[in-house]
């Protein structure tokens, strides 16, 4: 029975973080960037996201209650910080970078968006706060089992980064400027949604 809650509990994080669809946000926010660069980057990003998963997997109710910040407003947050990426990805505010110049040693998007809230935004915090407190298992071992479930989904997060010189090779120039404004486009849906989630979670509609 409770193998069967850790297969789901990982499933539902991988459904969540969507390390696969994540793979093509990381080629175009990466472009121009060699493979040592993007390595880095990766790691970082990837760490930093454990790092902040496991603060909100053991205090997330916790440190929202203390400083009174509710879910819905940490979703509609994450939803406008997400959207401004969305911007920069569809009107190509970084193709001075690009177009026959070495790119921007300190552009660096592990933090943001890549870290948050691309691998932990709103709906992995959230569920980490339910998986971990809102289940029929309790105590130690849960929740390092909980922590080990999401750590095992962030790394395949990175494996797909580290494949990115080669979906890049694959699609080449031209088919990374699409994909970088199909994204940019999918992008801002995503991010009106978590703000819609949060207006929802606030009974206003």
């Amino acid at each position: 029975m409770e193998l069967a809650f850790y297969v789901t509990a990982f499933v539902t994080l991988f459904v969540i973080i969507d390390p696969i669809a994540l793979a093509p946000l990381f080629v175009a926010l990466t472009r121009g960037m060699d493979e040592d660069h993007r390595r880095r980057i990766a790691l970082r990003a990837c760490l930093i996201a454990i790092g902040l998963l496991t603060l909100f997997g053991l205090l997330g109710n916790k440190i929202l209650a203390v400083i009174g910040i509710t879910m819905p407003a940490f979703k509609i947050s994450g939803g406008l910080l997400l959207f401004v990426t969305a911007l920069d990805m569809l009107f190509e505010r970084r193709t001075q970078r690009r177009e026959g110049q070495q790119p921007d040693p300190n552009h660096d998007p592990s933090v943001f968006p890549l870290a948050t809230p691309l691998i932990a935004g709103p709906g992995a915090f959230t569920t980490m706060i339910l998986l971990v407190n809102n289940t029929p298992a309790t105590g130690l071992a849960h929740t390092l089992a909980i922590h080990l479930v999401m750590v095992l989904v962030v790394a395949s997060a990175y494996l797909f980064f580290l494949m990115a010189g080669f979906i890049e090779r694959l699609l080449g120039r031209t088919g990374i400027v699409v994909v970088t404004r199909l994204l940019g486009m999918l992008l801002a849906a995503l991010s009106v949604q978590f703000v819609l989630d949060g207006i929802k979670g606030t009974g206003l509609l």
